[in-house]
Parts: structure tokens; sequence; C-alpha cells
């Protein structure tokens, strides 16, 4: 009796897929021409996705299997950041590195998880519980992941951001803060007669950032955004300030709000003429996932299979994984390329870590029974 052999990834269709992508130009909010790609992609192979409306001609592409029910999600976002150089933003090889907008995040894991999910659709002879969403937004709103999860719910989901290739079963939460100084618009050469709000921004940040770098050195911050509004040869009447506050996965999000809001509530009190107000737009606190269960199991047996040292760490910037944790949804990170090539001028993927990536989705995926029983995770993983 013999038994038939495991299905494999295929290197040379998978740079295919990777390059084809690279040369699509698809920032968060234009990514029709790689959803029209990738829908005719996985049609070519037997696949039929379902077109997820998200707004106006975008929408996500979910592959559910027979009855709806996954025990498992495969997750990759499409849209990338805006190109640092339009003309020079595609696939680009050099040696073992792939070059371009969106290489390591997350294209190269797009592929891969792509590539994987062929692999074993064109393989098995029965229906695994695996589902595969490809979602617009993730570097904007994350409006594609909010949809996805109004209409689906499985218990576990991978996402293929960049961690080369390390499993991220903890995620730093994310706080975004919006400050806002007011001043009185006044001629330039009247500057010292009132209260230019640019000032007033520049002090405060600066009481923040020492209050962070003080009692919180923990978070890590990014002043986004600094602008005012245009005043030509006049003091400007408002100045704004976008910040990304990441928090490792324990931290005290409420303590931290508090404290910055005590911050302005101080600012008032010491300087009566201070007009400044602040917002937080996006709250998503961190998670941490144990290490065990049947899941955390397949995922170590994959790994060990493939000589890769098991080596779990935390995901420290913002991804869908805070939005699928809050649906009840427990995320896991893993993809190839390193999260300091994204958004990078010169951003590059290895190849080979984009074939493993490919590999280690396949053999977890074929860790699930096709009956949905058996080894596969359970709700109650």
């Amino acid at each position: 009796m013999t038994t038939s052999p495991l299905p494999a990834i295929r290197p040379g269709r998978l740079k295919e897929l990777l390059s084809r992508l690279l040369d699509i130009y698809s920032p968060s909010g234009k990514e029709e021409e790689a959803l029209q790609f990738l829908e005719a992609y996985l049609k070519g192979h037997g696949i039929s996705p379902l077109r997820q409306t998200v707004e106006g001609g975008r929408h996500n592409l979910v592959v559910l299997p027979p009855g709806g029910n996954a025990s498992l999600a495969l997750i990759a976002h499409i849209d990338t950041v805006a190109a640092y150089d339009y003309d020079r933003y595609g696939f680009k090889e050099q040696g073992d590195l792939v070059f371009g907008l969106g290489a390591a995040d997350m294209k190269g894991g797009c592929a891969a998880m792509i590539e994987a999910y062929v692999t074993l659709m064109g393989n098995a002879s029965a229906p695994y519980p695996v589902a595969l969403a490809l979602v617009v937004g993730e570097e904007e709103e994350g409006d594609g992941c909010r949809r996805l999860v109004r209409d689906t719910h499985f218990p576990w989901a991978v996402i293929g951001e960049p961690t080369a290739l390390r499993p991220c079963l903890k995620h730093y939460g994310y706080l975004e803060l919006e400050i806002t100084t007011h001043g009185k618009r006044m001629h330039a050469s009247l500057a010292r007669q009132g209260e230019n709000p640019i000032e007033t921004m520049l002090r405060f940040l600066l009481r923040l950032l020492h209050h962070i770098e003080t009692h919180r050195q923990e978070i890590v911050y990014n002043i986004r955004d600094l602008s005012s509004s245009h005043a030509g040869f006049a003091v400007p009447d408002r100045c704004n300030a976008w910040l990304d506050l990441h928090v490792p996965p324990s931290a005290p999000v409420g303590e931290i709000i508090m404290e910055i809001e005590d911050l302005l509530l101080h600012e008032r009190r010491e300087q009566p003429e201070f007009k400044g107000s602040l917002r937080f737009p996006n709250i998503h606190p961190g998670y941490e996932l144990p290490e065990k269960g049947s899941f955390v199991n397949a995922w170590r047996q994959a790994y060990s299979k493939h000589a890769i040292p098991w080596e779990p760490e935390a995901f420290r910037s913002h991804s869908d994984a805070n939005l699928l944790w809050a649906a009840g949804i427990k995320p896991v990170l893993m993809g190839p390329g390193h999260l300091e090539k994204a958004h990078a001028p010169d951003e590059s993927v290895s190849f080979s870590e984009v074939v493993q990536a490919s590999r280690l989705y396949l053999d977890l995926m074929l860790s699930l029974s096709p009956d949905g029983s058996g080894d596969a995770p359970s709700k109650e993983a």
C-alpha cells in the first residue's frame, strides 16, 4: 500500500506571484487593480473567492470552506503605504533579496499565504476548515478587517506581518493621540502680544515626552505629524499634533491615558492662558496568548520539522491583529521580512524566508483534519 506524497510549495510559482504583486501599485484606498489580479489568480487555480464589500469599489477577497465554518483563517493585507518614489516602487531582485514597495509589509507574507493555500486546496481530497482573507485598508483605518469580522468568525487567525519568521503570540497595544492648541491670529510683527499655538504645542509636547521618558520608558512613541493652520505672514490660530504610542501587551492602557490627560490639566493650571485639548481616536489594548494548546503545539511541530528555532516574541507595531482580538479572535502573527524594512525607501524581503513562511503556513493547515475534527484547533483551545 502506498501513500500519496504531501503537497509541496513551488518556489518558482511563488516568486512569479510575488513579482506580479509588487509590480501593482496598491496603496490604501487604491487596491482595485491588485484585487482584480488576485481574484483572477485564485480562480485560475480553481478557488472562487467571495467579494466582501468594504467601501465603494473596494472589497476584501474571502475564501471560506464549505459550510463557512473555519477553525483557522490566514489573513493578509494587500495595501501598502504610498510610494516613496513612484517611478521605482516595483519588483527588483538582488541575490536572495526581493525589493519593492510592500515586499516586507506585507506582499511577501500575502504571496506566501496564497501559495500555501493554493497548494493545499489543489491536493486536498476533502476541504480543510481553513479560510483565506485578503483584506484592504490596513495601513490606514483597518476598514477591511473591520468589515471581515462583522460577517465572519473563526477561533484562530494567522497574519503574515513581517516577523522574520518568529511567531508572535504577544502584541503591543496602540494609542492614537491627537493634540490641538489654539491661539489668536494676528500680524507676524505682533507675535509677542499673543499666544502662538505652535509654541504652546511645543511646550506641551516636551512635557509629555519628558513624562514618557521618565515614567513610561516602555512606550514607543512617534510624532507622526505636526502642522498649523496656514497663516502666511501671521501668527496661526491653531496647531495640531498626531502621535502614535505603542505600549507593551501588559501595559495599563487606562492609567497611561489618565496620566496624559492629567498632564493637560496640569498645564492649564500652571498656564491660565493655555488653550489646548486632546483626544484618543483609536485605543487598542495589547494581548498575550499562552504557549500551550493544540494550536500552538501544531506551530511548534511545523518549526521543528523545518529546523527553525521556536523563538516567540511580541509584535511591536499596530496591526489588524488588534481588531481581531477585540472581535474575540485569537491572532498569531508570523511572516517573512523584518519590521524595520517596512515603509522604508529600500524595502526588501529575503525570498528564502518567503518560501519558508509558505511551508510553515502549509504545514499548519495540514495539521487540521479536513472534517474539522482530530488535531484541528478547537474553539476552546
